[in-house]
C-alpha cells in the first residue's frame, strides 16, 4: 500500500512541540513532505531559537515516521528562522533589530538582571544573534555579568553612534559604560528616559534577531517611554513567590497591557530552597506563587528557578549559568525559558494576557 501525505502528517500530529504546546502540523511548521518509494523526507521551520532542540526534535519525528507501514527511511530536517515582531505597528522597527524582549519587574532584589543576563546568552546557545541592553540605568550591571573589563568604552562613530562590546557572543551596551562606576545616577525622569532612547537608538546593533532589554524595576517614566517609542515583541515579568513580590509583579503585568504589548510569561526565581548539605526542601518565600500569578493572568510560567548560591556565585563573577555551568539542571532550565520566549513571540504574543484597553488621559 502506497505512503500518503496524509498518514505522514498524521504521524507527526501524534508528537506536540514543547514550545509551541501544538503538534508540527497544527503549528504551520512543515515546509514539505516528499515521499520517494519507501522513503520519506520532510522540512520543519521553526519561527524560535531552537539549536539545541532541534536534532532530537527530527530524530523523534523521523522515528515516528518510520513506524509507519511500507517506510523504510525517514529524513527529517529542521530549520529555525527567526521573523520580526512587534506589538506596536505604528513605530518603526529598530534598526537592525528583527525582535526587542523587554525583561522587568515590579520591584528590585527579584533577580530580574540575572534572569535577562541569562535568557539572553541562552538565546545565544540556541544559534541564534542576541543583543543585550541594559537599561536598569540606575543600577547597570550587564556589564559585570558579560564578564567586560571594567572601565570598557564603546567605541563611537560618526561622533554620536555607539559600538556595543561583546561579552560571550553577545553585542552588550550599557549606560555603566559611558559613565564611571563610582558615580551614582542622580537623575530625574525625564533625563533618564532621554538616555535610554539614546541608548536604543544610537547603538549600532550588528543583524539582531533578538535585543533583550534589562528594565529599571518598577512601573514608571521608563516604561512609559519605552511602550511609545520602542517597537517590543513582548515581556517576561521576573517575581519571586513572596506575597509583596507577587503584588509588584502584578502591577507590571497589568502596566504592560495598558500599553497593548504582551506579557511572554512570568518567571519565578526563589521558589525553592534545597539544603546543600541534606538535600532537604524548603520554600522559604511561600509557595506556588509564580503559577498563581500566571494563572490569574492568563499567561504562561516560563521557568521556576530554586534559590541557589550557584547561580548568584556565577553571575556576580562574571560567568552566568548558562555559560559557567552549560550542563547544569539550572542551565537547561533557562534554556527552555529562552526556547519557550521565542516560541511566543513566533506565535504574536499569543497566551500572552487578554484585558480590557484602559486609556490615561492628562486630565
Amino acid at each position: 500500500m502506497p505512503i500518503t501525505r496524509e498518514a505522514v502528517e498524521a504521524a507527526l500530529r501524534q508528537y506536540t512541540d514543547p514550545h509551541l504546546d501544538q503538534d508540527p502540523v497544527s503549528a504551520g511548521c512543515v515546509r514539505s513532505i516528499e515521499i520517494n518509494g519507501d522513503r520519506v523526507s520532510v522540512q520543519l521551520e521553526l519561527g524560535y531559537a531552537a539549536g539545541l532542540f532541534r536534532s532530537g526534535w527530527a530524530q523523534m519525528l523521523a522515528m515516528a515516521i518510520e513506524n509507519l507501514d511500507g517506510v523504510t527511511r525517514a529524513d527529517v530536517q529542521v530549520d529555525c528562522l527567526i521573523k520580526p515582531h512587534k506589538a506596536q505597528e505604528q513605530l518603526p522597527a529598530l534598526a537592525n533589530v528583527k525582535n526587542v524582549i523587554v525583561v522587568a519587574s515590579g520591584k528590585g532584589g527579584v533577580g530580574k538582571s540575572t534572569t535577562a543576563a541569562n535568557l539572553a546568552l541562552a538565546l545565544a546557545r540556541e544559534g541564534t544573534r542576541v543583543g543585550m541592553l541594559d537599561a536598569d540605568i540606575y543600577g547597570p550591571s550587564q556589564g559585570i555579568m558579560f564578564g567586560i573589563p571594567e572601565g570598557s568604552r564603546p567605541q563611537i562613530r560618526n561622533q554620536s553612534a555607539f559600538v556595543p562590546l561583546e561579552g560571550y557572543g553577545v553585542q552588550v551596551m550599557s549606560m555603566a559604560f559611558l559613565t564611571d562606576d563610582k558615580t551614582p545616577m542622580v537623575w530625574r525622569g525625564p533625563m533618564v528616559s532621554g538616555a535610554l532612547l539614546q541608548l536604543i537608538t544610537q547603538s549600532i546593533w550588528n543583524d539582531l534577531d533578538y535585543l533583550v532589554v534589562d528594565m529599571p524595576p518598577g512601573t514608571g517614566d521608563i516604561h512609559l517611554t519605552l511602550a511609545q517609542k520602542v517597537p517590543v515583541a513582548g515581556a517576561v515579568i521576573v517575581t519571586t513567590p513572596q506575597d509583596l513580590a507577587l503584588l509588584d509583579a502584578k502591577r507590571g503585568v497589568e502596566m504592560f497591557n495598558k500599553v497593548n504589548i504582551p506579557v511572554l510569561g512570568v518567571v519565578e526565581n526563589m521558589a525553592v530552597h534545597i539544603c546543600s548539605n541534606c538535600g532537604h526542601v524548603e520554600h522559604l518565600f511561600g509557595e506556588g506563587g509564580g503559577s498563581r500569578l500566571a494563572a490569574d493572568y492568563h499567561v504562561e510560567l516560563l521557568a521556576s528557578l530554586p534559590l541557589s548560591m550557584a547561580i548568584r556565585s556565577q553571575a556576580d563573577a562574571g560567568k552566568p549559568t548558562v555559560i559557567a555551568d552549560p550542563e547544569s539542571q539550572i542551565a537547561m532550565i533557562y534554556q527552555d525559558m529562552a526556547r519557550k520566549v521565542g516560541a511566543r513571540i513566533s506565535q504574536g504574543g499569543m497566551g500572552a494576557s487578554a484585558m480590557p484597553n484602559i486609556v490615561i488621559s492628562d486630565d
